[in-house]
């Protein structure tokens, strides 16, 4: 098995990726936050981190500020673990 197939699916996708390195900095992030700071749709956050939430990755907040639904976002352990090993696989395969 090559580097290449070490490398974690769940995180090809750029939103992924982008999701996973803001979380890895910051502890929650919310729903807004995060999709300024990525420039990306309502779908296309729900839809990717729907994803890494099913994966164990991060974990969703769902609740009520007032009368205001808010979403927020944190990395668990699992997905910290997981997203450190392929970055290191990225950085072995730049080296190779």
């Amino acid at each position: 098995m090559g580097i290449i197939d070490k490398l974690n699916k769940d995180f090809e996708s750029r939103v992924r990726l982008g999701i996973m390195s803001i979380l890895m900095v910051n502890d929650w992030v919310d729903f807004t936050e995060m999709k300024t700071l990525l420039d990306i749709t309502d779908g296309n956050l729900a839809s990717h981190s729907s994803a890494l939430e099913k994966a164990g990755y991060i974990e969703v907040k769902k609740e009520f500020v007032g009368k205001k639904p808010r979403t927020s976002y944190q990395v668990t352990d699992l997905g910290r673990v997981a997203f450190k090993e392929h970055l290191s696989y990225l950085e072995k395969l730049m080296r190779s």
